[in-house]
């Protein structure tokens, strides 16, 4: 599966081989069809990470006594090394080939924890290996415990080489699912996802210039990695498997949290929750803390099974903007891309950019909903716990958005262009909340879709389809209500290549 270069890949049954070649991220050579403007990417040249760690200083962890011995716990040998080599200067901290057992790691400034082609470090199952302290999950500043590998408060550090780190987190997986059966009798959907305390694979969390590159990194037991209030990093490279042995739930490929300028490139992508996502906060805690994640390029990954190859929000709260993906493939994900909210989020999307993008057996190529998923999105206390004492994230989900006008997200300038897509359940669903809340200011342009369904298109304002032929058995009219001053209009492609003709299936 693991691939340095994903060019050219061969999907079995797929009708392309390989993405066009890769441009410059602030590239004026991005098609987007007929706009008011051309968008400024000037921004996206000065992303990720701006430096590495050198190898002046290289350290054994095996000299700290580390033991390649699944049965035998590590942990504190490998960071004795890594905390050697930081106040000796820095360098690379490195492991003899074999696998290692490890509970949570801190990797400190100008070190480079090196994980080299047949080293793996396997992720202790014991949730007391991890020990907690305050950060941000899903949205909401709370105490989680560590990840496996963490980078906080640090500058110039690095994960790298060609080994693996298995999280191996199917006892957090099943853990949550028991849970979970027990919220929903309860009406605790909402709040179940926070109790359930779950490892995190890697946590780079306010940090800059750190690189995440080459390794595998599999079955994390909650988001494979997540970069939180952190600025200028790379993530290249990374092969993310979380779909072996099991259905790891809220196991995220990477996400990107309240943070600027980062970089994600090469990678290989397959979980069972968004792929690549984009956040910034939760509610009113997302909305008092008030950091947005901007300036994010994306280029050169595939996304397999998953939610959405990228995808923004749900957790929209600090707002999202300035996010460029291009050269990409999406294999069996559920949307191309995916733009989702709640009407007690807040924030704004905006300036949301994808373009050369390939895709096979996807839901939709785009997805977007202001009202996304109202039985996790909403929090209501049942009357049973009225009156009694409940944790401080509980208080923290239920606490109201005032006045309400400030919780509803805003999506707008989002430029789709140049996709292929074959065997695609729906085209698109994209919709706003009313005649007073809509997406605006959509532009697809030159995409092309072998889809089932046309879909739908609802409360909209200046939302524009240019050059698009969907080739479909039956001719089904796309779904269209209160869309303002908008230019939704489509190709349809017989499927039989010899007899095509075009038409207007928009009503």
């Amino acid at each position: 599966m693991k691939s340095k270069n994903i060019l050219p890949l061969l999907v079995a049954g797929s009708f392309f081989i390989a993405c066009t070649p890769a441009k410059q991220a602030g590239s004026n050579s991005f098609e987007w069809g007929q706009v008011p403007q051309q968008p400024d990417l000037s921004w996206a040249d000065s992303v990720g990470s701006r430096q590495m760690p050198g190898n002046s200083l290289i350290l054994s962890a095996n000299s700290f006594g580390a033991v390649a011995d699944s049965t035998v716990l590590s942990t504190e040998a490998i960071q004795k090394a890594i905390d050697s080599c930081s106040v000796s200067g820095g360098g690379t901290v490195i492991l003899q080939p074999g696998y290692y057992q490890t509970g949570a790691l801190f990797v400190k400034s100008g070190v480079n924890l090196q994980l080299d082609k047949g080293v793996t470090l396997l992720a202790s199952p014991h949730i007391h290996h991890y020990p907690e302290f305050r950060s941000r999950i899903a949205g909401i500043e709370m105490t989680w415990p560590s990840a496996v590998i963490n980078i906080v408060n640090e500058k110039n550090a690095a994960v790298s080489g060609e080994g693996t780190l298995d999280c191996r987190g199917k006892v957090f997986w099943d853990k949550y699912w028991e849970m979970r059966k027990e919220y929903e009798k309860k009406g605790l959907r909402w709040i179940v996802d926070y109790d359930c305390k779950r490892v995190r694979g890697i946590l780079v969390e306010r940090s800059s210039d750190v690189t995440l590159k080459g390794f595998t990194l599999m079955r994390t037991g909650f988001w494979g990695c997540q970069v939180l209030y952190s600025n200028n990093c790379t993530i290249d490279g990374l092969v993310i498997n979380n779909n072996l042995g099991g259905h790891g739930p809220s196991t995220d490929g990477i996400d990107i949290d309240s943070s600027t300028n980062i970089l994600i490139e090469n990678c290989d992508v397959d979980c069972n929750d968004d792929n690549i996502c984009i956040k910034s906060g939760r509610d009113a805690d997302g909305l008092r803390v008030n950091l947005p994640t901007k300036n994010i390029v994306i280029r050169n990954c595939i996304a397999r099974k998953g939610a959405g190859l990228i995808t923004c929000g749900s957790e929209t709260s600090g707002s999202i903007r300035n996010i460029l993906g291009y050269n990409l493939q999406a294999v069996g994900t559920s949307a191309v891309l995916r733009l989702k909210s709640a009407m007690n989020r807040g924030g704004t999307v905006e300036n949301i950019y994808m373009t050369d993008v390939k895709a096979e057996k996807v839901r939709h190529v785009l997805a977007a909903d202001l009202n996304w998923n109202p039985s996790y999105s909403y929090s209501v206390l049942p009357k049973e716990y009225e009156g009694k004492d409940i944790p401080e994230h509980w208080r923290v989900m239920l606490t109201p958005v005032t006045p309400p006008e400030k919780g509803y997200p805003h999506f707008r300038n989002v430029y789709v262009s140049k996709i292929k897509a074959e065997n695609v359940d729906e085209f698109i669903s994209a919709s706003g909340w009313n005649d007073s809340l809509r997406l605006e200011n959509f532009y697809l342009y030159a995409i092309e879709a072998q889809t089932h369904k046309p879909g739908k298109i609802c409360y909209t304002k200046n939302f524009n389809l240019s050059e698009i032929t969907l080739d479909m058995k039956d001719k089904k009219a796309i779904e269209l209500k209160e869309n303002e001053q908008s230019n939704i209009h489509f190709n349809y492609a017989e499927t039989t290549p010899d007899h095509r003709t075009a038409g207007n299936l928009a009503h």
